[in-house]
């Protein structure tokens, strides 16, 4: 076992990536932990590798920042996979390693932590990140080192164009669909309710302005109108007060508003937008960058004591796979509870690519990326048990992984298909989720 300290941790990623991003930079290297199994809290001063042995795994997952609340809604499920693979025997003869990286919601930081991930580590996967800003800094890391990313959350449309081009090279996969399915989705469900104008209001980043562009497109086919148009709301990921952002999305009297935000910062733009008095009235609709358990307190009440956000209606990529109601006993026996937003696209995720692996019969990154499709959406036994699916493998048979998020038929350019749940929020500050919708 051997130990690295955290400031030789930071200075050497701080300089790898300075070679590797250049104008990307570094703001401040995330805390990392490496187990063989058992979740483990990152360490605020070292970084432990557990074995040189072995596929070694990386997360790369956001536990603080703007979107720490749906974060940590997934971070238990990389090491419970770890934990369940480790004790039906490992991969290809070994124990799986796994370290831990909190990317802060930050492109800066999850640069660094991919760095360190890749040239420290040596990991040949990596689960993440969660953020599109972040994955996009994290796979023009990862491509080059040859490390297999796979997303269980960054929806841009912008990973399905690049991976066309040929630029992730095969390094480059997600779990969750991109959101022109998403739009799609939710633009069907807006013009069923009867709206026919609606603004946007989006996060200037991949994620916003991507599923934005998809919106407006779907909208306007099917009859609807973009009152904003012309003059698109988009917000600094670094902002900190909405005044003027408010004002102009519910400006031109529409029936909705779409608004696509981070939970910290959204919070704050819908607050304003309430305090101003231009939301009254308006249908606001809202994707999954928000939908957590926490976000209709973090919004708030009104002066009437309600919440500001009783009646919002959004979408966020459900999970209807077969593998579903086992993952969600685990999960419960385990942890005690139920599991939160994407954990199981995040379980699928770490599943991929240790079954990859073990196809490949090599723990390597390029091994990986070769037999990712394979056994995502290959000829061969269908499996929801990643266990039986280890042991087909080990046997020199083929399958075909039937996830817990869906059936992860992972195309060539890394994409999935799936179901989105709609939800809403109580009178009771409660989200629940009242309808699927598959886009059409």
């Amino acid at each position: 076992m051997r130990k690295i300290s955290a400031a030789l941790t930071l200075s050497l990623a701080t300089i790898a990536t300075g070679f590797l991003v250049g104008a990307c930079g570094d703001s401040s290297n995330p805390n990392g932990t490496a187990t063989t199994g058992s979740s483990a809290t990152p360490a605020a001063n070292s970084t432990t590798i557990s074995s040189d042995k072995g596929l070694k795994i990386g997360s790369l997952l956001p536990t603080t920042g703007d979107l720490a609340s749906v974060g940590q809604q997934m971070l238990g499920s990389v090491p419970l996979l770890v934990d369940t693979v480790n004790a039906c025997g490992g991969v290809n003869g070994e124990q799986v390693n796994l370290v831990q990286v909190d990317d802060q919601t930050d492109p800066k930081a999850g640069a660094a932590g991919m760095t360190k991930l890749a040239t420290l580590d040596k990991v040949a996967g990596v689960v993440g990140s969660f953020a599109s800003s972040v994955s996009s800094a994290a796979v023009s890391i990862a491509t080059p080192n040859k490390v297999m990313l796979v997303s269980p959350g960054s929806t841009s449309p912008v990973f399905t164009e690049k991976a066309q081009k040929g630029d992730f090279k095969g390094f480059w996969a997600r779990t969750a669909p991109p959101d022109t399915y998403q739009a799609l989705a939710l633009a069907q469900l807006a013009r069923k309710k009867g709206f026919k104008r609606v603004s946007t209001v989006v996060i200037n980043n991949d994620y916003g302005v991507g599923f934005e562009k998809a919106f407006v497109q779907t909208f306007e086919k099917l009859g609807g109108t973009i009152v904003n148009k012309d003059k698109p709301v988009r917000y600094d990921p670094k902002a900190q007060t909405f005044d003027t952002e408010a004002a102009a999305a519910f400006a031109g009297k529409p029936d909705a508003v779409l608004a696509v935000l981070y939970a910290e910062t959204g919070s704050l733009f819908l607050k304003a937008a309430y305090q101003q008095g231009v939301a009254k009235g308006v249908q606001i609709l809202l994707t999954d960058g928000v939908k957590s358990p926490t976000f209709p307190e973090q919004v708030g009440k009104g002066s009437d004591g309600k919440y500001i956000l009783t009646g919002a209606i959004g979408t966020v990529p459900g999970s209807d796979g077969k593998a579903l109601e086992a993952f969600n006993k685990l999960w419960k026996d385990k942890k005690g509870n139920e599991p939160g937003e994407y954990a199981p696209q995040a379980w699928d995720a770490a599943a991929l690519l240790t079954l990859a692996a073990q196809a490949a019969k090599e723990n390597t990154g390029v091994g990986i990326a070769s037999k990712i499709r394979e056994v995502a959406d290959g000829p061969g036994t269908e499996v929801t048990d990643v266990c039986e699916g280890l042991k087909l493998l080990k046997e020199g048979k083929k399958i075909n992984y039937q996830g817990a998020s869906g059936n992860v038929d992972v195309d060539a350019n890394g994409d999935v298909v799936g179901v989105y749940d709609v939800w809403t929020v109580g009178d009771d500050g409660k989200i629940k989720v009242i309808d699927k919708v598959t886009p059409k």
